[in-house]
């Protein structure tokens, strides 16, 4: 059983444990790799603005820095026994379309050029026992993907400019390895606002060079967090979060408490915005959330993982956070760029 939330998959695998299709990955059988010369394998680019996300944020605007924005997991059906999704399949396409873009990359629309590439994500399985194991290699195919599209980026889009780079889950998973391979340490590493690396475990030390960021207007730095009902943990938490990094989305320091008063709004499944909705806190490694006030709100009081909503419960205060971000590079940056 599954269900959507802001356009975005919450599987229910407490309530329905059926077993996935499964087979041995190989990759002679792994789908086409995305060509990222072609307008086709991009979800969205400055020249390609789709009109699900033109209705959240308006037709595109020319910005003086860029965001490259990795999505999360969407592939999860348990009768498909492929380990990578099809980037040409349709349905996988509308999925990226209907969903990822408009109620998650969108929040970084206002601060920078939007470019997002489709890639050959991973299955879901990967994240579950006992599939987990056989998933490393899907894994690392989905990265390949990412990092050729961040290269053709690079080479063909960027010119110079200053870069936010935001993902959320398995999408952050790569970006991680984005971060190390390109930023951590090298010449580009001026070049970043900040990486939003949203829904997964970031240790404090992650990086060699580029530290979590502690202060709205910082930059060069990252921000992370994975939410949770208030009052509430994950049967995997030790493991799993415990001892990351989490930013307070609501302030962008290291309060505590965020405050419902100061929190800007939740990009909600009606693409409308509600403000003061929620307060948050931070604990180790975890961000506990309140039930926001939205429409409907009496289903999210049965929901405990909020992972689905770690951008749209704080749509407006990223959006918000990242022409903050941004300003604040361009100013430290006058007359060097």
């Amino acid at each position: 059983m599954k269900i959507y939330y802001w356009g975005i998959l919450i599987p229910l695998f407490l309530s329905c444990r059926s077993a996935y299709q499964t087979q041995d990955f190989d990759f002679r059988t792994a789908p086409e790799a995305p060509n990222y010369e072609s307008e086709s394998s991009w979800a969205v680019l400055p020249t390609q603005w789709p009109k699900a996300l033109e209705e959240v944020v308006g037709r595109f605007q020319e910005r003086p820095a860029d965001v490259f924005f990795i999505y999360p997991t969407l592939f999860s059906s348990k009768k498909d026994s492929r380990w990578n999704a099809d980037v040409m399949d349709q349905e996988i396409r509308n999925q990226v379309l209907s969903r990822a873009v408009p109620f998650q990359s969108s929040a970084w629309a206002q601060a920078a050029n939007l470019y997002v590439p489709f890639y050959r994500q991973a299955h879901y399985r990967i994240f579950v026992d006992p599939y987990a194991a056989q998933g490393e290699e899907a894994g690392e195919l989905a990265y390949r993907d990412v990092k050729r599209a961040f290269e053709y980026y690079l080479a063909h889009f960027n010119k110079g400019k200053p870069i936010i780079l935001a993902a959320h889950s398995q999408g952050s998973l790569h970006a991680k390895r984005l971060v190390k391979d390109f930023f951590d340490g090298t010449s580009l590493q001026s070049q970043l606002i900040a990486a939003y690396l949203i829904g997964v475990k970031i240790n404090p030390s992650e990086f060699s060079h580029i530290g979590p960021l502690t202060s709205p207007h910082s930059v060069g730095g990252f921000v992370s967090w994975n939410t949770y009902k208030q009052n509430n943990l994950p049967k995997r938490y030790e493991k799993w979060y415990k001892g990351g990094v989490v930013t307070n989305p609501i302030s962008w320091d290291e309060s505590k408490i965020g405050l419902k008063s100061s929190h800007l709004g939740v990009l909600y499944s009606d693409k409308k915005i509600y403000p003061n909705s929620l307060t948050v806190e931070r604990i180790d490694g975890m961000l506990w959330a309140s039930v926001p006030k939205v429409p409907k709100r009496i289903f999210l009081s049965f929901i405990k993982n909020y992972h689905f909503a770690d951008i749209n419960l704080f749509w407006k205060d990223i959006q918000q956070n990242a022409v903050d971000r941004t300003a604040a590079w361009l100013q430290q940056n006058k007359g060097t760029w």
